[in-house]
């Protein structure tokens, strides 16, 4: 049976009727542009929350967009109901930030979801750092481990332009100068668990001089390929995978230090890929400066890329802070995201508030959020606001008054980044019902 609601908006053509997701998405009139679309304020979120927490705006949970149509979110919606549907194809989708996302607590909540929601559609992991190595909090859904030392190397750190280190999308790097050097992977703490059949190791570029083997996985090595100029060696399996014993010899008597600089983990199957970009401290010019960004992004091109970067940008005196250069800065990762794939759907999510050391409200956050909506509206593409969503100035002493924040009033609390995990994927699916309804005709 399906349940139709007419609200007091039924003048204006909105009304509440079932589709193929939900039985609970607004319909608007043909007309209506991306622009002035209105929402529920849930859709598969629990409607108890807004008791639980109140202090939360839940009606600005959604994409918003400030134009009339969005060609690549369109694209988005059209691959993914392609993939569903037809249970082929994959979707790259990509999420940056600073330390929000080293921890990958919500984006693995996301990346959950998305690999569990529709049947068939298990997805691949990605890209993925060995921050365990790094000597650094690594995410709690993997592990990396070696007998061997490695010296870590951070973007946010060690500078690249003052120790002349070329670092790739992931920002950090790892170096052995071991002759016999071992890596072991495997999932941890997580129902989701791609296999791998294909496995990209990103390293030194040039001639690589190391021998690698995957001890008792060795048989399963079908073939492996070095590509010298992009610095990665890829190596296929007969059969899938889902941990590794790497091991790496010298094949000389002399070779230069291993460097690692991320796995990129792939297999055959439907789905979608969720990679988590996020170094402690990072801000926008920390990503702008890492050289081969670019080149591996365009070796794994996005089709989905959601910016979460500013916290660190705007954690500075007001005065000291300069919308024109953050809005250079964001409108630069946009465009490499853009030349890796013309048709990638960009998210420029709002920074959640925070206290600038502690004890002073932040204003420069209504101040990114003013250029991230600049932005979209010049590249048709959506905002997510946190911001908004918290309440705005001063509501992150409101949150950690809930323990949703830490006492910084910077981070969240392991339960308010699993809160933030529901908000974001809730408005993913209003998004969703969106383009349905505009697309779909009556």
């Amino acid at each position: 049976m399906v349940l139709v609601i007419v609200y007091s908006l039924l003048a204006s053509g909105i009304i509440l009727a079932q589709d193929s997701l939900s039985t609970n998405t607004l319909i608007n009139s043909p007309d209506d542009s991306l622009s002035n679309y209105h929402f529920h304020d849930f859709r598969d979120m629990d409607t108890s929350m807004r008791s639980v927490y109140p202090f939360v705006v839940y009606e600005k949970n959604n994409y918003r967009f400030h134009s009339k149509d969005s060609p690549n979110f369109e694209t988005l919606y059209k691959k993914l109901i392609h993939m569903i549907d037809k249970q082929e194809g994959k979707l790259n989708m990509y999420h940056i930030g600073g330390s929000h996302l080293q921890a990958d607590i919500y984006t693995h909540d996301v990346r959950t979801y998305m690999q569990t929601r529709w049947e068939g559609l298990t997805g691949e992991r990605g890209w993925v750092f060995p921050f365990d190595l790094a000597k650094t909090n690594n995410p709690g859904n993997y592990e990396f481990s070696s007998p061997n030392r490695w010296t870590p190397y951070r973007s946010v750190v060690h500078k690249p332009r003052k120790i002349n280190f070329d670092y790739g999308i992931l920002g950090a790097a790892v170096t052995c100068a071991d002759s016999i050097i071992t890596i072991r992977f495997k999932h941890d703490r997580t129902t989701v668990k791609p296999p791998m059949t294909h496995l990209r190791i990103f390293h030194n570029k040039g001639e690589f001089p190391y021998w690698m083997h995957f001890g008792k996985d060795e048989l399963l090595v079908e073939r492996t390929e070095h590509d010298p100029d992009l610095g990665c060696t890829d190596i296929f399996f007969t059969d899938p995978i889902d941990t590794f014993n790497l091991q790496f010899a010298r094949t000389g008597g002399y070779a230069p230090e291993l460097e690692i600089y991320g796995f990129l983990m792939m297999n055959d199957r439907p789905g979608i890929s969720y990679t988590a970009i996020g170094i402690n401290g990072a801000g926008l010019y920390t990503y702008l400066d890492n050289v081969r960004f670019e080149e591996q992004l365009k070796s794994y091109p996005p089709d989905f890329f959601a910016y979460s970067v500013g916290t660190n940008d705007g954690n500075v005196p007001y005065a000291k802070f300069d919308p024109q250069v953050y809005k250079r800065n964001l409108e630069k990762m946009m465009q490499m995201a853009l030349r890796a794939n013309p048709d990638c759907a960009l998210l420029l999510t709002v920074p959640n508030d925070s206290y600038y050391r502690r004890k002073y409200l932040n204003k420069n956050i209504a101040r990114e959020r003013d250029v991230i909506e600049e932005l979209a509206a010049e590249y048709d593409m959506a905002v997510w606001d946190m911001y908004g969503i918290m309440g705005g100035l001063g509501s992150s002493r409101t949150w950690k008054n809930n323990k949703l924040m830490r006492s910084d009033l910077i981070h969240f609390t392991s339960v308010g980044y699993h809160f933030k995990g529901d908000l974001y994927i809730d408005a993913f699916l209003k998004y969703m019902d969106q383009m349905e309804n505009k697309l779909t005709p009556l």
